[in-house]
């Protein structure tokens, strides 16, 4: 979905068999272009093959995410934010899929009082900003409710 509208940028039509995962071993990645996909679209090589091509991801991390914490960026805590690290797998597999650093955000919602870790290849925007990207994929969201919606309609509409 291009955030600068509601039409999405690249549309691929599986069954219901076909894992979300598989949908980045098809995609033609932009280099500068920003993915913001949820935890189901965990595979760091994957993920690796992203930045490889120059593109950036925001990714929620799961919560056994193994990871040595690098360094420590400044936060400014009254904006939700937790902490924003450079850190490194560390899990044998992951490690050998992703040998690049990683940048993680924690940040606190107090919408859905929850706390929230980001993943991301992107070192140079704030983190106050990454984690606004990964609340924009809501729309994404609401663009397949309404895909829904508008094809019951029709099935309805056809049945009558």
């Amino acid at each position: 979905m291009d955030l600068r509208g509601s039409i999405p940028s690249f549309i691929k039509i599986t069954d219901g068999k076909v894992h979300d995962v598989h949908m980045l071993d098809v995609l033609i990645p932009e280099p500068g272009s920003f993915y913001v996909v949820d935890r189901g679209y965990l595979d760091f090589s994957r993920l690796y093959s992203l930045a490889q091509l120059l593109a950036f991801f925001v990714i929620r991390a799961k919560h056994n995410l193994a990871a040595r914490r690098i360094y420590s960026h400044q936060v400014d805590k009254a904006t939700g934010l937790i902490c924003d690290q450079t850190v490194m797998l560390t899990g044998y597999q992951s490690l050998r899929d992703y040998p690049d650093k990683l940048r993680r955000v924690r940040y606190f919602d107090t919408e859905k009082n929850k706390q929230l870790v980001f993943l991301t290849n992107c070192f140079s925007l704030p983190a106050l900003t990454i984690t606004l990207l990964y609340k924009s994929r809501w729309q994404i969201e609401l663009f397949f409710k309404w895909i829904q919606t508008a094809s019951a309609h029709k099935i309805i509409l056809w049945h009558f």
